[in-house]
């Protein structure tokens, strides 16, 4: 299991959930992406992806002006 660190802060909508779906076909079934985003509405697109792809969001939170979140893959 491979953790991925994903720095989207400075990006809009929708270039972090595009960043996103680039590296997720680097991904290996179980790794783990950290993904870091300041976009205002990243939560929303981040749950919507995550939904859509059938990945499993572990957790999102807020953390100074960005949102952190982990998805297993």
């Amino acid at each position: 299991m491979a953790i991925q660190i994903l720095d989207a802060r400075g990006l809009k909508c929708p270039q972090p959930t595009l960043k996103l779906t680039v590296m997720a076909v680097k991904m290996e079934k179980g790794d783990i992406m950290e993904m870091l985003a300041d976009c205002p509405t990243f939560e929303h697109d981040v749950r919507s992806w995550c939904a859509r792809s059938k990945k499993t969001l572990l957790w999102i939170r807020e953390e100074e002006s960005m949102k952190r979140c982990q998805i297993q893959f």
